[in-house]
């Protein structure tokens, strides 16, 4: 659950900074941009509501670095992801105990060798059996807590947020010039905004607005993954399925699977990243082939998707037995909730942090390839002090 309600004035004509996207990166730089130079205007454009897309949807697992490891420049993650939510006084729940990385075999989905722990805690049966492997840094927080943490710093700081208003173009002049439309109080405004400055922090929602982003590699492609949370479980069931440590963890090789434990007793658990369905998402397919790929249809045909319905019910029931399946002690296990979300996977998983081939007072972010909850936060404020001239961009490989 997201506390947070934005304001209902109207849209400006004009801002220092346009920050287009309302989930971590976004709020965070609001937030941080305002707290480093309150003269400065910001303005924060969100086609739904804040933490609508991915920031919402998260399963709220805390990584180090990035998917596609420690990238030149990057810095200690973790660290300041804790230094950026304690400047802001943001509470939200983060416990950083270490994650598990298990795995069924001898090698990683990227061919490295892996080799069980010793005195395993978690023996499971999921398509062969799944054992501890290592303990890497990181944990959980609760992301409810965290996207409205970070949206009443950024309000509080003086920055405005303004929720369902959809940027629809964007005009590349010594002025940038965003043509928003936005529904207030049930009627339609349109207004054209004039930037000096502007963030791209929709993640996936960026791939229309990026244009060119890509070029040079493979064009990021969004993908559904799936997730269901329990009743909670006795402490008899945790020291059964070996979770007495209560630390989360992913599969290092597929079928992919990840999960935590909740403040309250209850698990979660997710499944991997799904590729497209339904028949407007093969069309994609289809296209992809025929070198007619658009990664943003894709991108709404998912955010489309029931998940109550069609495939993607079938998906989460496949989920469910597959959990069940793990251990004796979760065979009758109740499910409480099931959902789906959005993530953004780009080729070589390194994530797009960067300007716009169009305009340099333009940047791009998003694409963390499910490394999102901390490195979004941590990217968001170092895209801030970047657009007050305080910091570089990294130069991140393309692969």
């Amino acid at each position: 659950m997201i506390d947070f309600h934005a304001g209902k004035e109207s849209l400006p004509g004009r801002a220092d900074v346009v920050i287009v996207g309302g989930g971590f990166t976004g709020l965070t730089a609001a937030a941080m941009l305002k707290r480093m130079a309150p003269e400065k205007t910001v303005v924060l454009l969100e086609a739904e509501n804040v933490g609508n897309g991915a920031s919402g949807r998260t399963g709220g697992m805390v990584l180090a670095e990035s998917a596609a490891g420690d990238l030149p420049g990057l810095g200690d993650v973790l660290k300041g992801y804790r230094k950026i939510l304690t400047k802001l006084r943001v509470k939200t729940g983060l416990t950083l105990p270490g994650v598990w990385e298990l795995a069924r075999g001898s090698r990683s989905m990227d061919g490295k060798p892996v080799h069980a722990m010793k005195n395993s805690p978690i023996e499971w049966n999921d398509v062969g059996t799944l054992r501890v492997v290592a303990k890497v840094a990181g944990g959980a927080v609760d992301p409810g807590k965290v996207v409205a943490g970070l949206a009443k710093a950024a309000t509080k700081a003086g920055a405005k947020i303004m929720e369902h208003a959809a940027v629809e173009s964007i005009e590349f002049g010594e002025l940038l010039r965003l043509r928003v439309h936005r529904t207030n109080r049930s009627k339609l405004e349109r207004r054209t905004i004039d930037a000096e400055r502007v963030l791209l922090a929709t993640n996936a929602g960026s791939l229309d607005l990026g244009d060119s982003l890509f070029a040079g590699r493979e064009p990021a492609e969004p993908k559904m993954t799936f997730a269901l949370a329990t009743t909670r479980i006795t402490k008899q069931q945790l020291a059964a399925i070996g979770m007495n440590s209560k630390r989360p963890f992913y599969t290092v090789d597929v079928p992919y699977l990840w999960g935590r434990m909740l403040p309250d007793g209850r698990l979660i658990f997710g499944s991997g990243l799904v590729p497209g369905f339904g028949e407007s998402l093969r069309m994609e397919s289809r296209k992809k082939k025929a070198g007619k790929f658009n990664p943003h249809e894709l991108w709404k045909g998912l955010e489309k998707i029931d998940v109550c319905k069609g495939e993607a019910a079938q998906r989460l029931a496949s989920l469910e037995h597959r959990v069940r399946g793990l251990h004796p002690a979760l065979a009758k296990i109740r499910v409480t909730q099931r959902w789906g979300g959005p993530i953004l996977l780009t080729n070589g998983f390194i994530p797009v942090f960067r300007k716009h081939p169009k305009n340099d007072h333009v940047i791009v972010a998003g694409g963390y390839s499910g490394h999102g909850v901390a490195l979004s936060v941590y990217l968001g404020n170092w895209a801030a002090e970047h657009l007050l001239g305080r910091r570089e961009l990294p130069h991140w490989p393309l692969r």
